[in-house]
């Protein structure tokens, strides 16, 4: 490994943790000052979803942020203590599933954030009549559209990835490749050199040899 691989390595790192840091802390003011529900449950499955693209504690983090807003000055809106244990599960089960593998278990993670809200939408009145929340078509919508962004974005770059480092392997191979051909070339010529070193003393062995054969 190279100088320039290391600081290029430990640049990528930096802007890592940093870039998560920033959206966990943009996560934070958002849950420390409160606005209308909507917004809060949009930002926070979105945020939860693009941090955890940078490690997986990010997304965790980002998870536990959503309680934030429980000890906000001005309060949590009404609906909130509703939604973040409803958002909550599904959305830890999607990170889950995301960890598990490569950008093509993403939809199983969107089917079972997704499924498990309409599922709640469909029997949790009857269950408690009063659970009129998950049923609501905004919070439906406001949820899903969040998770879809996030998990767009996470497909995207990942597909990204896998397609550079494809890139970069084969173009590895074909510098070994080309190293190994530029060996192997070196060493015919040094073969040849030594065969045509090799020709004139065995000519000049001859030629003595014939010049005492002529003498005798």
């Amino acid at each position: 490994m190279t100088a320039e691989t290391r600081n290029r390595g430990r640049f990528l790192d930096f802007m890592r943790v940093f870039t998560g840091l920033t959206l966990l802390g943009i996560l934070a003011f958002l849950m420390w000052a409160p606005g209308q529900w909507p917004v809060m449950l949009f930002t926070w499955v979105l945020l939860v979803i693009l941090a955890d693209e940078l490690g997986g504690w990010f997304g965790y983090l980002g998870l536990l942020l959503g309680g934030l807003a429980f000890l906000a000055p001005g309060g949590a809106p009404p609906q909130w203590p509703v939604i973040v244990p409803l958002v909550a599960g599904p959305l830890m089960g999607l990170l889950l599933i995301k960890h598990s593998g490569g950008p093509f278990v993403l939809p199983f993670g969107g089917l079972l954030f997704a499924g498990t809200l309409l599922v709640t939408a469909r029997f949790g009145p009857r269950i408690d009549p009063q659970l009129t929340l998950p049923a609501n078509v905004e919070f439906q919508r406001t949820a899903i559209l969040a998770m879809l962004a996030g998990l767009a974005f996470s497909f995207v770059r990942q597909v990204i990835g896998i397609m550079m480092r494809r890139r970069a392997v084969r173009a590895l191979n074909k510098q070994r490749v080309q190293l190994l051909a530029a060996a192997e070339h070196g060493t015919g010529a040094s073969r040849e050199e030594r065969v045509r070193d090799t020709v004139p003393d065995r000519q000049a062995v001859n030629s003595t040899t014939n010049d005492e054969t002529s003498g005798k």
